[in-house]
């Protein structure tokens, strides 16, 4: 595990307890219930902002706290552990994007009001049903954005989108030239088809020719944390629900075959959280980072893969039930595998990366 200062266990230790008192998994499914379009509660939401957490990787000369990447995904961490329905990864991704690529006008108009939680950013990247930002299509000519982007998170709340364009990454508001479409995915947050039919855009000028992978590398690992906290709830639910259930008059844990998979598992996790904080400490140490990307995400899809599998079919038949929590963990981990890269996708990077 990564070694926290006292600052960072107290962040860690905060994120824990509010996510679990204030969003537990029953908070999740008073969003679903509500069914608004969005898929979050913004009182909660406002809630991280006033915590900083929406600040945590912006400069502090634009309202941020510029804690780190480590500090970051703690508490991404935490709050997937209770599927904390919110859009601070997309908008902590966007304010990303703003920090490598934005000029100092850009910054200073945009940054503040993302650490405050007054605004809310996403990204806009992908085109097609799989992730490839090599296959963008939308254009930009005398500065108004056209082109369709397939499936964007958490669209509805945004007020400002990050688009990949084919010549580079734009800031383009929520407004006149932009309409959106839902998209329904089994994990019943906020996805939807966003078209951009001339729509006002500013161009990040100041990340180079790179900078779209330097935000997707981003956006892999802090999702990798995301994926980091269900599979550890998955494993500890699962872990607690074999000691107390009984059958054939015998606790569920004292059985060898069971025992072997829950031990697997857990090999499998510790795996995982290697994997993700070291892309974690990549980026906070700026070394290495695409490798440190690609691997923290493919780690993250395989084991929490596995993770949700196990724990449905370790419950039995109530595991598909929706009385019982376990199957959100594998809707969620579903839609969050196919995000930023599949497997296949991100092994083909690393391979790429190195040549190969």
């Amino acid at each position: 595990m990564a070694v926290l200062n006292e600052e960072q266990e107290m962040l860690r230790d905060m994120a824990r307890d509010w996510a679990a008192n204030e969003s537990p998994v029953s908070a999740f499914r008073k969003v679903r219930a509500n069914a608004a379009p969005e898929a979050f509660d913004r009182e909660a939401y406002g809630a991280m902002a006033q915590m900083g957490w929406t600040g945590v990787i912006v400069p502090e000369e634009h309202g941020g706290s510029d804690f780190g990447w480590l500090s970051a995904g703690l508490v991404i961490e935490e709050l997937g552990k209770t599927l904390s329905a919110s859009p601070l990864v997309a908008s902590t991704l966007a304010a990303a994007a703003i920090v490598l690529g934005g000029s100092e006008a850009q910054k200073t108009k945009w940054l503040p009001k993302l650490a405050s939680g007054e605004t809310i950013g996403t990204l806009a990247i992908d085109e097609g049903p799989r992730h490839d930002p090599a296959k963008i299509a939308t254009k930009v000519s005398g500065g108004k954005l056209s082109g369709t982007k397939a499936f964007v998170h958490e669209a509805h709340g945004a007020d400002l989108f990050v688009v990949a364009a084919a010549d580079g990454l734009y800031l383009v508001e929520k407004g006149d030239g932009v309409s959106l479409s839902d998209r329904k995915l089994t994990d019943q947050r906020s996805h939807a088809e966003v078209v951009f039919d001339g729509a006002a855009a500013e161009k990040l000028e100041s990340g180079g020719d790179g900078l779209l992978e330097d935000v997707l590398d981003r956006a892999r690992i802090l999702t990798a944390c995301e994926m980091l906290g269900m599979a550890q709830a998955v494993f500890d639910t699962t872990l607690d629900y074999l000691k107390q259930r009984v059958q054939f008059n015998q606790v569920l844990a004292t059985f060898q075959a069971l025992q072997h998979r829950m031990a697997d598992l857990f090999g499998d996790l510790a795996m995982m959280r290697s994997a993700v904080e070291g892309g974690l400490q990549a980026l906070d140490g700026g070394f290495g980072v695409p490798r440190a990307a690609a691997i923290a995400k493919a780690e993250a899809n395989r084991v929490l893969h596995a993770m949700s599998r196990e724990g449905v079919q370790l419950h039995g038949g109530i595991g598909m039930t929706d009385e019982y929590d376990i199957g959100f963990y594998l809707k969620r981990a579903r839609v969050l595998e196919a995000s930023w890269g599949s497997t296949a996708y991100l092994r083909d990077r690393f391979a790429a990366i190195g040549g190969y």
